[in-house]
């Protein structure tokens, strides 16, 4: 069965959640503020997490942050506050998607369906892709850089996969989201570019020209890395 855990100060919401996850399969185990939340997570390894950004003692930005130094876990944030300023900190941070309160059941249950379908649907591809320096594993989702281990997010895995698969190619930031998913409209392109400057940092990519990924000025992006052939 899925397991997701959830962090949200609001346990009589947190309860009619995990009733309403259980229709779907989904065993939703639930904290209530950060300290709970974290052994939790090392305690259950879940599958995904969902995250309140209102919690009293460190904010769902800060535990965002904090598990992102060691963990890779699909993260959805629940935010009451709509300002896009906030939904884009959480990207910036290494969420992999958002929705705001109020939300109805079912929306955050396609999300998080969504999400793990993804993940599931990039390994099912199975095989490598090679680059030089640059080496994609979808059956293990690892990626090495010059021979060195990177942890990428769930998200930032799966736009690697989508610009490699299409190399050469020009997408567009529309063509990059309708490939993720999930994303809200409105935070399009900053979304994009963010999620972008991320993968390029993890991947060293922040040179000139760039190895991997390079930026075709007011239409999006292009993965411009070197096919490794056989010798």
């Amino acid at each position: 069965m899925t397991k997701v855990l959830l962090i949200d100060d609001d346990k009589k919401h947190s309860d009619l959640l995990r009733a309403y996850f259980k229709r779907f399969g989904i065993n939703l185990i639930c904290a209530y503020e950060a300290e709970g939340g974290f052994r939790l997570l090392n305690r259950e390894d879940p599958d995904l997490l969902l995250l309140d950004v209102m919690l009293p003692g460190k904010d769902g930005f800060e535990i965002c942050r904090e598990v992102r130094k060691s963990s890779n876990i699909p993260i959805i944030m629940l935010t009451a506050r709509g300002e896009v300023i906030d939904r884009v900190s959480g990207l910036e941070l290494g969420a992999d998607d958002y929705i705001g309160k109020p939300f109805e059941p079912r929306e955050l249950v396609a999300r998080v369906q969504a999400i793990l379908r993804r993940a599931e649907s990039t390994g099912s591809a199975g095989g490598k892709l090679a680059f030089e320096g640059l080496e994609i594993d979808t059956e293990t989702r690892s990626v090495t850089v010059d021979g060195k281990p990177v942890e990428l997010t769930s998200m930032e895995f799966e736009l690697l996969v989508i610009l490699a698969r299409r190399h050469g190619r020009k997408l567009s930031r529309d063509d990059i989201l309708s490939e993720l998913r999930g994303i809200d409209a409105a935070i399009l392109t900053r979304s994009v570019d963010i999620m972008i400057s991320r993968l390029r940092n993890k991947l060293g990519d922040s040179v000139k020209p760039p190895r991997f990924i390079q930026t075709i000025w007011g239409r999006g992006y292009s993965f411009v890395g070197i096919p490794q052939t056989d010798a």
